[in-house]
């Protein structure tokens, strides 16, 4: 009989592939990768009939991405792959294919900067010592600015172009094409300077001298989250400008793919692309402080701002879910009516152009203002096509639950911690993006307010806020008044016994919870904090305890691919960055993306999958919005949900991070994000909500910040109250790595597992003083064994 434990216990090598080849880093990843990558690159300008390139094109490539490509963010979502393509690889290509020629003096100009301009890139031995200096400091400006430089230095700057090797360009090629590369990390911000957020000098002036002798020019953005595009947007010198991400390991191939016409564009915003950062509803909240972060703008990010307060329509320059494509597409034959609880809408997508290509079709809802107030549109649903040949039609039918609509009521204009329906239309637009939809002809009619469920005040706001409302003013959230609520155990008590039935027995000779009665109170304590690696593992264990047979479960970072260290000399797949995955409008991709990835962490031995993280793209400067999906709470869950029944299909379990708000890096352990119970449950909390109903993560990880004055590890209130008993969340949390808070208190509140280690000694105290009491640990206990039998269910 095999130990259903074996894969954690003996490590064993056992190659996952077909012919007993392994998966890890395998071709047929890498494929699947460069197919993502091409699927989630979004077209947002092509004019005078720039792209496709035709065959036969001249083309000079500009950017020091043509020898130094950025494929992700920096920190823990960092995967170690056996290589990284340029974009002078993916046209080399196409080069040998005979489709297009490449004008090498330029080529061999960057391989030489990049060559040169590495020297100055930091040594790992120079990062450690500045991280050394850097987390003994206390949080402040200073800290940051070595942090945010710190991680500017890990990539190559920019070149300056010598005007006489752009005008050899000219005179010898037809098509010009810019990369633009960006480059973000966890602990830091961006910041609205050139060369991050906007344009620099060095950059406008390129791409000037660059029209000055090129008919046709092509800008594409190496970015992890949306970049300004105001210099080039109208400026017709400038025919086309994709936003191709961080596109992982595979991301130039992808590129080139789409600008040659190989692969048609069919990536969608899953962000507002706006004229200026100045526009942007955060701003100001999000550089008051490095101790708190102020959500002013309320339930109205992205486009539920723009598209719902007077006069900021005109501030969009591209709008969510817009993406151009290489053919034409009609929707005809719309029918919408309702079905029992829900909203039906079926429709037929026609491919009218000459090449194949995909649509996403997006379904917004927009409901009466009522007393509440509420954005102008809201995404309901949407569905991306197959790939449809020339004259080819698809029908798709979408649902809507109608209780989806509600908003959540924090003041008691209707019901007060209620989700309420407010009486009046509920309009229903169908199209391409959230600016180009047609209103139906269906709409439903709320006669009475009606609640659809009621709640509680959980996380409210301990100081007054001023909040916006949907005309543009503002009013003042009380703080509230109600004291802080703690929860008690939620199984039978801590029974101690002297028997020694081994794990393996759960679920046949002993219960699990007669089984947790055999841990003395030492071992319980010492469980539910981390344990160190096993095998190729970096981050961790989860459990472990010989005298009982349980195993330890090793974790691993994410999201962008299994990272395990280069000294483990197994290079891994890198797959896109979450931002251009959500871009891809597509469920099913994001599934296969994920079982593809858990694949490579199961032949490895790895457990735990510290991804996928989705939290709300609410500020462009987020130093970590390449880990997350979209400024939308719809599409974020159903992304992450999707991509989460992958990963779990494959017998690993998740960690869904990081849970919640944590909308900014800077003094990410401390900063408290103050926002209103009805900005937590709709915007922030609702991705969340909707993986966890939707998909079942058999793990969450709490955030470092804190939320309305109290850390999410220690928050009853937001892990029990609203996670466990409000959305029946039955798996794990974890805190997330090295964070600082109270372990006395995570117990207390539902956080079950302290990383990367535990305190004992600290949990003793809590035990003597009575705060705590031994069934507390016991349920903490449960819960990781739990989720560890799951894992062996899968192996089953």
């Amino acid at each position: 009989m095999v130990d259903k434990y074996s894969r954690f216990r003996f490590l064993p090598c056992l190659p996952l592939g077909r012919d007993g080849k392994r998966v890890t880093g395998s071709e047929e990843h890498i494929v699947l990768a460069r197919k993502a990558a091409g699927e989630g690159m979004v077209l947002l300008k092509n004019i005078n009939s720039t792209l496709p390139l035709q065959k036969g094109a001249k083309v000079a490539l500009f950017g020091k991405a043509t020898m130094e490509y950025t494929k992700g963010g920096g920190g823990s979502s960092d995967v170690n792959c056996a290589y990284i393509r340029t974009v002078y690889d993916g046209f080399a290509e196409k080069e040998r294919n005979g489709f297009l020629s490449v004008f090498m003096p330029l080529v061999e100009f960057y391989e030489e900067y990049v060559k040169k301009e590495s020297a100055n890139i930091l040594t790992q031995k120079q990062i450690d010592a500045i991280w050394d200096v850097v987390n003994n400091m206390e949080f402040c400006r200073k800290r940051d600015d070595m942090t945010y430089d710190t991680f500017q230095r890990m990539h190559v700057k920019e070149a300056y172009v010598p005007d006489e090797l752009i005008d050899l360009a000219g005179k010898n090629c037809d098509t010009a094409v810019i990369t633009l590369s960006r480059f973000s990390a966890e602990g830091t911000d961006r910041r609205v300077t050139g060369g991050d957020y906007l344009l620099s000098e060095l950059e406008i002036s390129l791409i000037d001298r660059v029209c000055k002798v090129f008919s046709k020019v092509i800008v594409v953005y190496n970015t992890g989250a949306v970049t300004d595009c105001e210099p080039i947007a109208d400026d017709d010198r400038v025919g086309a400008i994709l936003y191709g991400w961080q596109a992982g390991m595979e991301g130039p191939m992808a590129i080139a793919d789409i600008l040659c016409g190989f692969v048609n564009p069919s990536g969608k915003l899953p962000d507002t692309v706006t004229k200026s950062y100045e526009s942007c509803p955060s701003k100001d909240d999000y550089t008051e402080s490095l101790h708190f972060l102020k959500y002013s703008e309320d339930i109205f990010v992205g486009y539920r701002y723009y598209e719902t307060l007077p006069g900021k329509l005109e501030e969009i320059r591209y709008p969510f879910g817009f993406g151009l494509s290489y053919t034409s597409f009609e929707i005809t034959n719309t029918v919408a009516g309702k079905s029992g609880e829900r909203i039906l809408c079926a429709f037929n997508v026609k491919n009218t152009g000459k090449v194949a290509g995909k649509e996403v079709v997006q379904l917004y809802f927009s409901a009466p203002q009522g007393k509440l107030g509420k954005p102008a549109r809201q995404l309901a649903a949407f569905k991306k096509t197959k790939l449809l040949m020339p004259g080819e039609e698809q029908c798709i039918a979408l649902k809507v639950d109608i209780s989806s609509m509600a908003s959540f009521d924090n003041t008691g204009a209707v019901e007060k911690n209620a989700w309420v329906l407010e009486k009046g239309e509920y309009e229903l637009y169908l199209g391409t993006s959230s600016l180009n939809c047609e209103k139906l002809d269906f709409s439903l009619t709320i006669k009475e307010d009606t609640v659809t469920e009621k709640s509680f005040g959980f996380c409210a706001p301990r100081e007054n806020l001023s909040v916006l409302k949907a005309d543009g003013s503002f009013y003042t959230l009380e703080k509230t008044e109600n004291k802080y609520y703690y929860g008690g155990a939620e199984t039978e008590a801590y029974v101690h016994t002297d028997t020694a039935v081994p794990f393996d027995e759960v679920g046949s000779s002993i219960t699990l919870s007669d089984f947790v009665n055999q841990f003395t109170v030492d071992e319980m304590k010492d469980f539910v904090g981390g344990h160190a690696p096993t095998g190729v593992a970096n981050t961790g264990c989860f459990g472990g305890l010989k005298r009982l047979k349980v195993p330890a479960v090793a974790t691993a970072d994410g999201p962008a691919g299994l990272r395990l260290s280069p000294e483990t000399g197994i290079p891994t797949t890198c797959f896109p960055c979450a931002t251009l995955l959500a871009a891809t409008w597509n469920e099913d991709l994001l599934y296969e993306v994920g079982a593809a990835a858990a694949d490579e962490i199961r032949e490895n031995n790895i457990g735990v999958w510290l991804a996928p993280a989705v939290n709300i793209h609410r500020n462009p400067l987020c130093g970590r919005n390449f880990e997350y999906m979209s400024e939308d709470p719809l599409l974020a869950g159903r992304c992450t949900a999707a991509e989460i029944r992958g990963i779990q299909s494959r017998g690993v379990a998740v960690s869904l991070k990081h849970f919640a708000c944590n909308s900014k890096e800077i003094n990410r352990y401390q900063c408290d994000s103050m926002l209103s119970e009805r900005a937590l449950r709709e915007i922030y909390l609702r991705p969340f909500e909707i993986a966890v109903k939707e998909s079942d993560p058999f793990t969450i990880m709490s955030s470092y910040n804190k939320i309305n004055g109290i850390h999410t590890s220690e928050s009853w209130e937001l892990l029990t109250g609203i996670l466990r008993k409000e959305w029946g969340f039955k798996g794990m949390v974890v805190t997330d790595w090295g964070v600082k808070n109270d372990p006395v208190a995570e117990v207390k509140a539902g956080n079950d597992m302290k990383m990367h280690c535990g305190y004992p000694d600290d949990l003793q105290k809590g035990l003597d003083s009575g705060v705590i009491t031994p069934d507390h640990l016991k349920v903490c206990v449960m819960r990781i064994l739990d989720m560890f039998t799951k894992l062996a269910e899968k192996d089953g």
